[in-house]
């Protein structure tokens, strides 16, 4: 083991709100920030991340002792062996936490409310080898899939919040700019459904807070910066995740609900995804040791 629904009514977009500054508590020692990235198998980090040499089956425990989370790509086009999750939960830290995307099959269909079966199936697919390091699904949804408040909330009732006495977090990823909406918000809420927080990227960003944790994925990074992001930027992101894990919401993102009441410590997940892939791991272990400097 290592060591460490149906088609949307058509309504005018409103207006996005930029998040005011708060003063939230200081998070508590139950709140985590972990950063990652997509996936651990790119050619191109064979001796950039990776070290020269390094066999390929041994990236995983690599990559998961320089980093604290993965999200991970290929459940999203097919399902894993339970061999597999229970292989991954081996490879990796003890308080390392995987990320999956949900299978598309759930998602990519026109009625969302009728996929029970393939969430069940999902879940019955051995993803319950990870154990303690489950961490959140991520259920990502077509860029033109709109918002059908009836059908998204018959959706969210099919997930499930424990299964087997572990708890499940879910996240959903939604990327039609109609979705941009407080009814939409308020909905994710209601369920404790965190919406992902697109950052640095094409996407519509709804930054409201909605569920005990944050996720967020950033897309900004490029060739022109050896660490993917400027050291600036880097700051930037840092103080953002510290503010969600103290239960704020940073100033400057679009927010469309009403002023989260809630301010309780979150945990966060953070992950640098897309934009220049190369520089990736560099953007992610850039933030963790400034993370880590700071609470030392």
């Amino acid at each position: 083991m290592a060591t460490r629904k149906t088609a949307a009514k058509t309504a005018t977009k409103p207006a996005a709100k930029t998040a005011a500054k708060t003063t939230p508590k200081p998070a508590d020692s139950t709140a985590r920030i972990r950063v990652g990235i997509g996936g651990w198998t790119f050619e191109p980090w064979r001796g950039v991340f990776y070290p020269e040499g390094l066999a390929q089956k041994r990236e995983l425990e690599y990559a998961s002792c320089q980093l604290t989370t993965i999200e991970v790509n290929g459940t999203f086009y097919g399902s894993q062996k339970p061999a597999t999750f229970a292989k991954w939960h081996d490879e990796t830290p003890d308080d390392f936490v995987f990320s999956l995307k949900a299978p598309r099959f759930a998602t990519n269909r026109r009625v969302l409310s009728e996929a029970g079966d393939s969430i069940e199936r999902f879940f019955a697919s051995g993803v319950l080898e990870l154990k303690d390091k489950l961490g959140p699904v991520n259920w990502q949804f077509a860029t033109t899939k709109q918002f059908d408040p009836d059908d998204f909330e018959g959706f969210l009732k099919l997930l499930p919040k424990r299964i087997d006495g572990h708890a499940i977090r879910h996240a959903v990823e939604v990327r039609h700019e109609s979705f941009c909406n407080p009814a939409f918000v308020a909905l994710a809420r209601r369920y404790e459904v965190a919406i992902v927080m697109a950052g640095d990227s094409k996407y519509p960003q709804i930054a409201d807070p909605s569920a005990p944790f944050v996720y967020a994925r950033i897309m900004g990074t490029t060739e022109a910066q050896s660490k993917g992001y400027s050291g600036n930027a880097l700051d930037q992101w840092v103080a953002r995740a510290r503010t969600w894990a103290s239960g704020g919401t940073p100033e400057g993102l679009d927010v469309y609900g009403d002023a989260n009441a809630a301010d309780t410590p979150r945990d966060v997940y953070l992950y640098v995804i897309s934009g220049f892939k190369a520089y990736n791991p560099a953007a992610a272990i850039a933030m963790l040791e400034r993370l880590n400097k700071r609470n030392a």
